[in-house]
């Protein structure tokens, strides 16, 4: 469900224990954001990617930050804006987004 506030902050524990689940993302460094990259085989992959993530995303209603520079680098941002931090919606989202893109 989408996240509309009125819920805590995920704590660094809880965050640790959601970034085993999802590997192949990171803490941001304000430690409010987990981030992917990926290098991508062209610009059309790249933009086929980002419309993908995008659809998984409306369908959520959870929007990450999408990046896409050098014409094939794609990274992605996902926090919870409403609390200015990470709740277990954005782990949800990464996990989506890995099985689309995996």
């Amino acid at each position: 469900m989408p996240c509309e506030g009125g819920v805590a902050v995920l704590t660094p524990d809880q965050v640790a224990a959601h970034l085993t689940a999802t590997p192949n993302w990171s803490l941001a460094d304000d430690g409010k954001s987990i981030v992917r990259e990926w290098k991508l085989k062209s610009f059309v992959e790249a933009l086929d990617a980002c419309n993908r993530i995008g659809a998984i995303a409306e369908a959520e209603q959870h929007h990450p930050d999408l990046h896409l520079t050098g014409y094939r680098q794609l990274r992605v941002d996902i926090t919870t804006h409403a609390i200015a931090g990470l709740s277990e919606n954005d782990f949800i989202l990464a996990a989506k987004i890995d099985a689309m893109l995996l």
